[in-house]
């Protein structure tokens, strides 16, 4: 899990896609930015939106709707780009909405049941008890497959 020994929490960028509330990891995530238009490049991904320039890199956005196999729908003002470094790459997912930065206490995360670690490649890493619900934290770097990640 991702504990900070010395305050034994979670720092965490939480953001949702659909219904679902998530976080990634702030020593991840390289930044959070409004989403922009995006150049398609051809025969990519289907859950590749495109390409977008951010300050002289060339950056693809995944859409984790798609990823997640959510319907797709319209993007809103609240809409986010958080970007992540996967195996050396910079590489934007696009969400719904992204929030502040979370602190959470480690003893609120639990292990991903094995049902829906099974079902998800093992990209959950652990799901944490909020006042209001629950947060499914991810590791950004199994999101993919290694084949994926050679393609983006």
């Amino acid at each position: 899990m991702l504990c900070n020994s010395r305050a034994a929490t979670h720092q965490l960028i939480r953001f949702r896609v659909g219904e679902g509330e998530y976080g990634l990891d702030l020593l991840k995530v390289k930044e959070v930015i409004r989403t922009r238009e995006v150049t398609w490049p051809p025969k990519t991904p289907n859950c590749v939106k495109g390409v977008i320039n951010l300050r002289g890199d060339v950056i693809p956005i995944v859409d984790l709707r798609e990823r997640f196999g959510l319907c797709q729908r319209e993007s809103t003002e609240g809409a986010r780009v958080i970007v992540v470094e996967v195996e050396g790459k910079n590489v934007g997912l696009a969400v719904d909405s992204a929030s502040q930065v979370a602190r959470i206490p480690a003893e609120r995360f639990s292990d991903a049941p094995s049902i829906i670690k099974d079902s998800t490649k093992n990209f959950i890493m652990s799901v944490g008890r909020l006042e209001d619900g629950l947060v499914i934290m991810l590791d950004a770097g199994k999101i993919f497959s290694a084949e994926e990640i050679e393609a983006i």
